[in-house]
C-alpha cells in the first residue's frame, strides 16, 4: 500500500446478525451451486451436442464462462467470511477481485452486444448468416470483447492504484468495489470518480447503441414476414436474449447511473449482491427453458448417460 499505511482490509459484508448471516450464506451458496452447475451445463452441451454448433451457441458458451468467472471473483470469498468470520482482505488480494469483477462486468455488456449483432444478422441477412457469422468471426468478436472490457477497467484501475488511505481500512461492502475504496480513501478521488463514470456511461452508451439497433432491425424485419408462425419463432430466438440484456442493463444503470444509489449503501450492497448472484443463476435457466433446441440436447444426453450407466 502506498506509504505503508494500510496493507489490509476490514469487509463489513451485509449485516453482524448471526442468523442473517447463516440465511445469507444458505442463499449465496445454493445460487452459486445452481449458477456454476447450470453455466457448466451449457458449455458442456455445446462440446457435445453437434446441433449447437452454431454462432448462437457459441457466444452462449462464452457467456455461460464468463457469467462463472464473474460470480466467482466475489462470492466464494465472501462465503469464506460468513463461514470463518475473517473478513481481513490484503491488498493485494482486493484489487485482484476489484479487477477480475470489473474486467468481467464491462466485458459481459461488450459480449452482449456481440450476441444482439449475431441475432440480426440471423433474422434480416439470414442467407449470408453463415458467411457473415463465420467460426473466424465469431473467435474475433469474442477476444474483441475481452480486450475492449481491458481497455476500459485500465485507466481506472491504474489511477485507483494510488489511492492513499490513512484513517480506515473498513471496506463498507461484501466484496471490493471501486466506490466504497473511494470513500475510505484519505487522498482526492475526483479524477478517479470521474474516470470511472466516464467508463461506465461510455460502455453503457455504446453497447446499449449496439443492443437497440440490432434489436430495432430486428423487430422491423420480423413484422415484415407474412406469416404468424415465422413471427412467433424469430421472436423466440431473440426473446431470452433480450431478457437477460434487460437484467444487465437494469441493474448496471440502477447502480452507476443513479447518484442517490451511490449514496445508499445498504441498498448497493444488496443490488450489487442480486447482480453477482442471482443473474448469472437466472441467465442459465431463462436460455434453456425459452429453447427447444437446448432442452431437447439436454434430454438427449441425459438419455445417453442413462444408456451408457445401465450397459
Amino acid at each position: 500500500m502506498k506509504n505503508g499505511t494500510v496493507t489490509a482490509f476490514i469487509l463489513q459484508g451485509l449485516t453482524d446478525d448471526p442468523q442473517l448471516q447463516v440465511l445469507i450464506f444458505i442463499f449465496l451458496f445454493l445460487t452459486y451451486m445452481l449458477s456454476v452447475t447450470g453455466n457448466l451445463t451449457i458449455i458442456a452441451l455445446t462440446f457435445v451436442d453437434s446441433h449447437l454448433k452454431t454462432p448462437m451457441y457459441f457466444f452462449l458458451k462464452n457467456f455461460s464462462f464468463l457469467e462463472i468467472s464473474f460470480t466467482s471473483a466475489c462470492i466464494p470469498r465472501y462465503l469464506y467470511s460468513i463461514a470463518t468470520g475473517d473478513k481481513v482482505i490484503t491488498y493485494n488480494a482486493c484489487m485482484i477481485q476489484v479487477f477480475f469483477i470489473d474486467l468481467c462486468g464491462v466485458t459481459e455488456f461488450f459480449l452482449l452486444a456481440a450476441m444482439s449483432f449475431d441475432r440480426y444478422v440471423a433474422i434480416c441477412k439470414p442467407l449470408h448468416y453463415v458467411t457473415i457469422m463465420s467460426i473466424r468471426v465469431c473467435r474475433i468478436l469474442i477476444v474483441s470483447c475481452w480486450v475492449a472490457g481491458l481497455c476500459v477497467i485500465l485507466p481506472p484501475l491504474s489511477l485507483g492504484f494510488n489511492l492513499e488511505f490513512c484513517d480506515s481500512n473498513i471496506l463498507d461492502h461484501f466484496a471490493c468495489d471501486a466506490f466504497p475504496l473511494m470513500k475510505i480513501a484519505c487522498s482526492d478521488t475526483w479524477t478517479l470518480e470521474q474516470t470511472v463514470n466516464i467508463c461506465a456511461v461510455l460502455t453503457l452508451n455504446l453497447t446499449l447503441t449496439c443492443v437497440v439497433l440490432s434489436y430495432g432491425s430486428i423487430i422491423k424485419t420480423i413484422f415484415r414476414f407474412p406469416s404468424v408462425q415465422e413471427r412467433k419463432k424469430a421472436f423466440s430466438t431473440c426473446s431470452s436474449h433480450m431478457i437477460v440484456v434487460s437484467i444487465t442493463y437494469g441493474t448496471c444503470i440502477f447502480i452507476y447511473m443513479n447518484p442517490a444509489a451511490k449514496e445508499e449503501v445498504t441498498v448497493n450492497k444488496v443490488v450489487s449482491l442480486l447482480v453477482s448472484s442471482v443473474s448469472p443463476t437466472l441467465n442459465p435457466f431463462i436460455y434453456t427453458l425459452r429453447n427447444s433446441q437446448v432442452k431437447k440436447a439436454f434430454k438427449d444426453s441425459i438419455k445417453r448417460l442413462v444408456f451408457l450407466s445401465t450397459k
